[in-house]
Order: structure tokens, then sequence, then C-alpha cells
């Protein structure tokens, strides 16, 4: 693969409901065809785990998890993790339950410093608006449905970063498939697709 390895990271807790969306896409994404240099794992709630790994060299970072930004549910987001908070403050829980994707790349930014290692070049967060986090088992309909979007558009921007220059398809730059309505920028340079099972 050219310039480094892409890590695809599922995090969430599968007995919050559709905080198991990360969880439930790398694991529909593990059973298709990866190019080289993609590793896609399931972390789970080990989020303190995640970002130790994150210092072992990677060029790009692919957190798939669960992220409220206040779309319908089953929305799905890919959003540059640089260009601000993935999630509203109110939402960003340090807790063994639920490590959303801010304290992951806060936690991971402190280790970084702290040890001298370098984090990836670029991180991106795949993430799907949640109907509910209450306790249970299973993913919403709407969720469920979106994990099967999200792992196409995983795929695709691993292809992207498969580029020479790694940055091919920059936020708001291309339209989604066709049926979706087109991407654009959003307040914080993300890219939002209609919620999949919506026509």
């Amino acid at each position: 693969m050219s310039g480094g390895r892409v890590l695809v990271a599922g995090v969430g807790n599968i007995f919050l409901g559709d905080d198991g969306f990360g969880v439930e896409t790398v694991g529909r994404l593990a059973a298709r065809p990866l190019p080289d240099g993609v590793e896609v794992v399931d972390f789970g709630v080990r989020g303190v785990h995640l970002a130790y790994q994150l210092l072992d060299g990677y060029r790009t970072l692919i957190l798939v998890d669960a992220t409220m930004r206040g779309g319908p549910p089953g929305t799905v987001y890919l959003i540059e993790a640089d260009a601000g908070p993935v999630e509203p403050a109110d939402a960003a829980l340090l807790d063994g339950h639920r490590m959303g994707p801010d304290a992951v790349l806060a936690l991971l930014a402190t280790l970084s410093a702290g040890t001298g290692g370098t984090p990836p070049g670029r991180i991106l967060v795949v993430g799907c608006e949640p109907k509910s986090l209450e306790e249970g088992i299973g993913l919403s309909p709407a969720v469920d449905q979106a994990a099967d979007h999200a792992v196409d558009l995983i795929l695709r921007t691993v292809e992207e970063e498969r580029a020479p220059d790694g940055r091919a398809g920059q936020p708001g730059e291309r339209a989604e498939q066709p049926g979706q309505r087109d991407e654009r920028p959003g307040e914080r340079a993300d890219r939002k697709a209609s919620p999949c099972g919506s026509s």
C-alpha cells in the first residue's frame, strides 16, 4: 500500500443499543476483501488500548462509532477529526461504558505528547446518528441499515487513501451514490449522507 498502513477501528458498547454501530460495521467490513496494508479491528470499549495502538505507525485512522451530531437516526457521517469536535461537548463521555470519538482522540494526543509517539497523519471518523443508546443488545433498524452503507463508504475512503497523495476526494467535493443527496461541506468540514432507508 502506498505510504503506510490504515487502521479501521470499530469502537462502541454492544450492550447500549446503537452504540454497537462501530463494532457491527467493522465486523461486516472484515468479511469483505481488503487491500494490503489495511487492518480492521474491533476495539469495543477498549478506547485506551486503541489510543496506545495508534502510536504504532499508522498513516491513517478511520474510527467507526455512533456519533451524535443532531441528524436523523441512521445518518452516516464522514468527518475530518482535525476540523473540530466530532460530537457536541455534552455528548463526550469518558467512562468504561461509552468512550466517544473525542475522548479517544484526546487521549491519543495526550499519549503522543507524553511518549513522543507519532499519531496517524490523518484521522477520519465514520459515524452514525444513533436512535437509542439505552441498555439492550442490537441496533435499531435505521442504524442496522446504515452499517451496510458505512462499509461501502469506508471501502471508498480506503481507496482514496491509496492515492499517491492520500488525500483524494476532500470532504464536500464529491456526490454520494445514486439515491442519496449530494454531499456538502458542513460546519466542521464533514460529509453527511442521507439516512439509509430513506428514498
